[in-house]
């Protein structure tokens, strides 16, 4: 079982764009990305806030990009905790900072990380935001998790910010899909988002293949997401092909007890009480 994650640097995917890399273990797949994104520029965005358990490294690689007192907007996707981990030291940091969510984000998180509703800008899918020198299209990704996701198209750069869509264990620290080792890509992709997004399994493909149409028309040219490799052309086009032929496909199972009775005997603990 792998213990020695990689500690990941700021990667430039766009001008003005970085992804905030981190991995955490996955056993015998390698590890998991959990990534956030800062875009700078005229008006600068923390996109996502990473997760709690990487809370120090995340601040000292975003806050190496831009200043605290300089973050204008935090866009968050969904308010899964690997997305929303640093959102309260985010708010308290940026005090120029508005959070973009929605109207049902804003209810989930209240039981746990309650934000002023003057401090919110509620953005849904088909809206935009005006950054001055940018504009970000709020978009459905095609694929999520939480039914309050919504990702964005950056009108400046051509970057997508796709939120859990897209999905794929990595090795190690390797932040392009072009860059995997041959064949990890084919290998790994349906069974991680079908676990993700089980959903796929009851889908119309013709309907479902509009929405992805839509989106694949859009003037995207790299695509950066929480769980996944950062793509480009022929990657993004593959992703969208993949995505397709999820609809109406059997879902993959996730592990059950004998891969946590597997793990427990590695770790040299006693199998759990059987009641």
């Amino acid at each position: 079982m792998t213990t020695d994650v990689p500690r990941c640097t700021p990667y430039r995917v766009a001008a003005e764009t970085w992804l905030v890399p981190r991995l955490v273990p996955a056993g015998e797949a390698g590890f998991v990305p959990v990534n956030s994104m800062v875009v700078t520029g005229e008006q600068p965005v923390l996109v996502d806030t990473g997760a709690l358990i990487h809370a120090d490294a995340w601040r000292e690689d975003v806050f190496g990009i831009v200043e605290p007192e300089d973050v204008r907007w935090i866009f968050l996707s969904h308010e899964d905790m690997d997305h929303m981990g640093n959102l309260a030291t985010a708010l308290e940091m940026c005090p120029n900072a508005t959070l973009v969510t929605d109207f049902g984000a804003w209810q989930r998180m209240s039981v746990h990380t309650p934000v002023p509703p003057h401090r919110m800008r509620w953005l849904n899918p088909g809206e935009r935001l005006d950054l001055g020198d940018r504009t970000l299209q709020a978009i459905l990704p095609p694929q999520f998790d939480a039914p309050t996701t919504r990702g964005f198209v950056d009108t400046a750069t051509g970057v997508m910010w796709a939120a859990d869509a897209f999905g794929a264990p990595t090795p190690g620290e390797i932040h392009e899909q072009g860059d995997l080792p041959p064949g990890l890509w084919d290998e790994v992709f349906m069974p991680f988002n079908s676990m993700s997004n089980p959903w796929h399994g009851w889908l119309d493909a013709d309907r479902y293949g509009r929405h992805l149409d839509e989106l694949a028309a859009l003037p995207v040219k790299v695509a950066a997401s929480c769980h996944g490799p950062v793509l480009r052309e022929d990657g993004l086009a593959d992703a969208y092909l993949k995505a397709h032929a999820m609809a109406g496909a059997p879902v993959v199972p996730a592990p059950g007890q004998p891969v946590l009775d597997e793990i427990l005997a590695a770790a040299g603990l006693h199998e759990p009480v059987r009641v």
